[in-house]
């Protein structure tokens, strides 16, 4: 089969296409022919070595960690699948070990997405069916950045909507979790922020959104409130003008930890830093200033992704696809990730 391989740790231009074995279920693990996978900053992080004492990599390497595709085989033990069952979800490499608990207990592990076939543990809250309502490349763009979206939220104290419930519709006006809440949300343009920011428009929480002009329409568009253009002012300045009270949470999906003390200053005493970028703040940074700060990542419980697959069916998590590229074309798919401004989410389709 085809694959996206690395033969050692480096970037995109470490990439390569290439003829590799098709991997097989062992017991309790499903094989899935890849419909689409999405890529995420993370696969070039995991590659890069930063990570390497946490998870040593074996090469080669295939990357990929979100999916949607169908069931082509079952190892021994299986019953929770049936071949040709239409799935989608997340697994992380191997080698990640703890962190892949952290997603998901019991773990969700992969032979690597961006292929045309991979392996998976059956058993994980990290898979699920994919509704027949649900656009197979729409489905490969919702786990690591749903998830993430998802803990973010109850991060925050504010519980998700029930998956169809009017938001704002035609349905009686009531009180809803984040009604009271204004919250920041920097990066919000990217992959995550697509879901981040609809979620939390929904629960009625007020949305500003960081972005470049090009970006606004689509911000408002996912139901931000305010768009802030973060390379024409002083952000800080120009939340204290617009924000005197200043705001209740700031959601961080792209500074490097360093630059977060300074920024939370738009926060209300009391407020909570919500980082889920790479590399994390150092705590000890915000010592003596009145805000709360967690890291926060992706962590999928039971019926969560059955839960975003609804949200994306009913149209409160819409489609946040900005580029589609074909497998042979995965390595400038890298590329442009780190190279070009993204919107939204990249797509390789098999």
């Amino acid at each position: 089969m085809k694959a996206v391989v690395a033969h050692g740790y480096g970037g995109p231009d470490a990439l390569s296409v290439d003829d590799v074995a098709v991997p097989r279920p062992g017991p309790g693990q499903i094989q899935v022919r890849i419909g689409a996978t999405a890529l995420n900053p993370a696969d070039l992080r995991t590659l890069s070595g930063v990570l390497r004492d946490l998870t040593p990599l074996q090469f080669p390497y295939v990357l990929g960690s979100d999916f949607a595709g169908a069931v082509t085989e079952l190892g021994p033990g299986v019953d929770r699948y049936a071949v040709g069952e239409q799935v989608f979800g997340v697994g992380l490499p191997r080698a990640t070990g703890r962190m892949a608990t952290m997603l998901a207990d019991p773990p969700s592990l992969t032979t690597g997405t961006m292929a045309e076939y991979a392996v998976f543990e059956a058993d994980t809250a990290a898979i699920a069916r994919r509704p027949a309502g649900l656009d197979p490349q729409h489905a490969a763009t919702l786990p690591i950045a749903g998830l993430t979206a998802l803990a973010i939220l109850r991060a925050a104290g504010i519980e998700p909507v029930s998956a169809g419930d009017p938001a704002g519709g035609s349905g009686p006006a009531r009180p809803r979790a984040g009604q009271d809440r204004t919250v920041l949300v920097i990066g919000a343009a990217g992959g995550v922020g697509g879901a981040v920011v609809p979620l939390l428009a929904a629960a009625g929480a007020r949305v500003l959104a960081t972005g470049v002009a090009a970006d606004e329409g689509y911000l408002r568009a996912l139901g931000a409130a305010e768009v802030i253009g973060y390379r024409d002012v002083d952000l800080v300045a120009e939340l204290r003008r617009r924000h005197p009270e200043g705001v209740d949470v700031l959601v961080n999906l792209a500074l490097p930890g360093s630059a977060l003390p300074a920024t939370s200053r738009v926060l209300r005493a009391g407020g909570r830093v919500l980082n889920a970028a790479f590399p994390s703040p150092d705590p000890a940074a915000f010592a003596g200033m009145a805000v709360h700060v967690d890291n926060v990542y992706a962590a999928a419980g039971p019926g969560d992704l059955d839960l975003l697959a609804r949200y994306a069916v009913d149209g409160t998590l819409p489609s946040t696809i900005g580029r589609r590229y074909r497998l042979s074309e995965a390595p400038r798919a890298y590329a442009d990730l780190v190279g070009t401004h993204v919107r939204g989410k990249l797509v390789v389709t098999a």
